[in-house]
């Protein structure tokens, strides 16, 4: 048996660290690394337009919301589709097309063909460097296994396919109609999925009537980021991108919050219980030990924010100290 076995591969930690640091490499600069993409959201959304302007603008090496994009040969696998309807989309998008991006609205799937269509078509195409699968669920094949086993071994085959050509795999699915206070939990299926994808986008739509939509953005090379969109004449244009500053502050108690603004009318500085902290501020809500927890744990925030905050034991109990700084 012994025989039989490989040994393990290993590097030492000293040579590892002294490695150079590998940069990501971009389809899109900041937004589509290479590697494996999910891009979610709800049917009807509005998903195919947006990865249509995105093949595009990277087959022809436009800047896509004014983010770079590197120049090279696209395929959209658009299998719920057909041509006809490609054709009349293109037609509302663009009134060329570079011959760098190709369609097909069939392919075979994941264990039953669909790798080795695929490299074959990279053979043929050596400038692939975005595929583009539109839907998932239309490449799966049925499985024995449970669900988490299938959903990580169909996502880790076509992951392994796009590092092996150093390009970029981006696979439309969908989420869940179930909301949730963390969007990446609306994709529907296992975390085989989204644990076996390099980078997770979730696209929703706030208003269908003025078209205002969020791009939520998370991944392993890629910061947490958050576009503002507007769906217009079958485009979806970026408004603005949500700052880091109010990224964070969504993950402040809004008892801190209510801190830092009360603070902002007063001298500077203020000091007295918790309890009466929370009565002068409108603190609701909350236990006065949970109240001191939240400002124990955003310490740093509030600092950042101008506000100093320190905790001094007396004989009666505890009094707080906050300064404007």
């Amino acid at each position: 048996m012994r025989e039989q076995l490989r040994a393990l591969e290993t590097v030492d930690a000293n040579w590892l660290i002294q490695q150079p640091q590998e940069e990501p490499q971009w389809i899109i600069e900041d937004i589509i690394p290479l590697g494996l993409n999910l891009l979610t959201g709800a049917p009807k959304i509005g998903k195919s337009w947006l990865v249509l302007d995105i093949a595009l603008k990277v087959s022809e090496g436009i800047p896509f919301w004014g983010y770079a994009t590197r120049q090279c040969g696209v395929l959209y696998m658009a299998l719920e589709d057909v041509y006809s309807r490609i054709k009349n989309r293109m037609w509302q998008l663009t009134d060329t097309a570079s011959d760098r991006l190709s369609f097909t609205i069939a392919a075979e799937g994941i264990g039953t063909g669909l790798i080795e269509q695929l490299e074959w078509f990279h053979d043929a195409h050596p400038d692939l460097g975005l595929v583009i699968i539109d839907t998932l669920q239309k490449v799966r094949t049925p499985s024995r296994d449970n669900a988490y086993a299938a959903d990580y071994s169909d996502i880790g085959a076509l992951k392994a396919f796009a590092d092996s050509h150093d390009l970029s795999l981006l696979i439309i699915h969908h989420t869940r109609k179930q909301g949730d206070s963390d969007v990446f939990n609306t994709v529907s299926g296992t975390t085989g999925i989204t644990g076996s994808a390099d980078t997770t986008f979730v696209l929703t739509r706030q208003n269908r009537i003025d078209g205002s939509g969020t791009l939520t953005v998370a991944g392993r090379d890629i910061e947490f980021q958050e576009f503002k969109l507007r769906f217009k004449d079958c485009r979806w244009e970026l408004v603005e991108k949500t700052s880091v500053e109010e990224l964070e502050e969504r993950d402040v108690p809004d008892s801190v919050l209510r801190v830092i603004d009360f603070m902002a009318s007063q001298p500077c500085q203020w000091q007295g219980t918790a309890s009466r902290l929370m009565e002068e501020s409108g603190v609701e809500g909350v236990s006065v030990a949970v109240f001191g927890k939240y400002l124990a744990q955003h310490k740093g925030f509030l600092e950042e924010r101008g506000i100093q905050y320190k905790r001094r034991r007396v004989r009666e109990g505890s009094i707080l100290e906050l300064s404007r700084i």
